[in-house]
């Protein structure tokens, strides 16, 4: 070899070493909170009974997709319950549902301050393509260091998994907003605050929304292959199934997945379906 081998993954190791050091006192802190947060969210669901969550979900879905997608997903979510995977998909929703509100929490902001301020954007535009390629398993190893196994672990790796979406999409959409509609706004005096939010962001409402519908739909993917550092869920099923080669366990668990992905798609998605805001130009503008 002509050129040495830089030792990258000693580097990493020694970073990730350094800072488990320093402020592993602090993740356990935030691993008990979060844990305990879960679990009790898990527990209430599990509470609740089985045909009330179904009478909740057609409520919802009859709202978003009328008389079809309603009669779909009860008659899905029976299937689950009746393969007995009632728990399971319990446990898998409220980590998409947690995940998912964490990623698009701290993702909405730093979309803003992206779209907002150049230097910003050129800084996290790197990061967010990292973010994005990495292959969804080496999330795992990580956040195993920080919170040992379990379900934290799993929440924080679909939150770095799950995040570049809403970020990527909500800086476009505010980018994407006309120019001229920019300075018509400005011509009537608003400020920043109001240009922000009586502006730019009603009107990349639905690349925003677009954003979050992709967030929910890869933190679902991510639940399930963070079983395999004890997330627990439909994962897990998955992965016992993997482990002994049982075709039907595992089908029992994929086509429950799907059914879960197929409901929350939809559910998002009737977030979307709004009309886009309009700004009157030749009569005015409320700010």
């Amino acid at each position: 070899m002509i050129f040495p081998k830089l030792p990258l993954a000693h580097w990493v190791n020694l970073t990730v070493n350094w800072t488990y050091q320093r402020l592993g006192p602090m993740f356990q802190v935030i691993s008990h909170i979060v844990h305990t947060c879960v679990r009790g969210l898990i527990a209430l669901f599990i509470f609740v009974p089985w045909w009330m969550l179904i009478i909740l979900f057609a409520i919802l879905t009859f709202k978003a997709g009328r008389w079809r997608l309603m009669i779909g997903s009860v008659l899905g979510l029976l299937l689950i319950y009746d393969l007995q995977l009632w728990s399971h998909m319990i446990s898998t929703l409220v980590l998409v549902l947690v995940s998912s509100l964490l990623s698009v929490s701290v993702g909405l902001p730093l979309g803003i301050v992206m779209a907002r301020h150049k230097r910003m954007d050129q800084l996290l535009s790197p990061l967010l393509d990292l973010m994005q390629t990495m292959p969804s398993f080496v999330y795992l190893v990580p956040v195993l260091m920080f919170f040992n196994i379990g379900i934290v672990p799993a929440i924080f790796a679909t939150l770095i998994f799950a995040m570049p979406p809403v970020i990527r999409l909500t800086r476009l959409g505010i980018l994407q907003v006309p120019s001229d509609v920019v300075e018509a706004a400005r011509a009537y005096g608003a400020n920043d605050g109001q240009l922000l939010w009586k502006v730019q962001i009603p009107l990349a409402l639905l690349t925003i929304k677009a954003g979050i519908n992709q967030t929910i739909m890869l933190s679902l993917s991510m639940v399930v292959i963070s079983a395999m550092i004890g997330a627990g869920g439909l994962g897990e099923n998955v992965v016992s199934a993997l482990s002994t080669i049982n075709v039907g366990k595992g089908f029992d668990a994929g086509i429950s997945i799907v059914i879960i992905a197929i409901i929350l798609d939809r559910l998002s998605q009737r977030l979307g379906r709004s009309q886009q805001p309009q700004i009157e130009q030749h009569g005015g503008m409320e700010l």
